[in-house]
């Protein structure tokens, strides 16, 4: 696996990453679909935390 420093250099050889941009990465074993109702949430360090609800089609 990649640190977070690695994978943003290596994309950063292919794209233009400014910030706000997302970098999905994969899914970890045992995770389900995601459905509506559902709140994701993320966090990085110094940053404020996100929190998405995922809403019906």
């Amino acid at each position: 696996m990649w640190s977070v420093e690695e994978l943003v250099s290596h994309l950063s050889r292919y794209y233009h990453l400014v910030p706000g941009d997302l970098i999905y990465t994969g899914t970890p074993a045992g995770v389900g679909r995601v459905v509506a109702g559902d709140v994701i949430t993320g966090s990085i360090d110094g940053l404020p935390p996100i929190a998405l609800t995922i809403a019906a089609a």
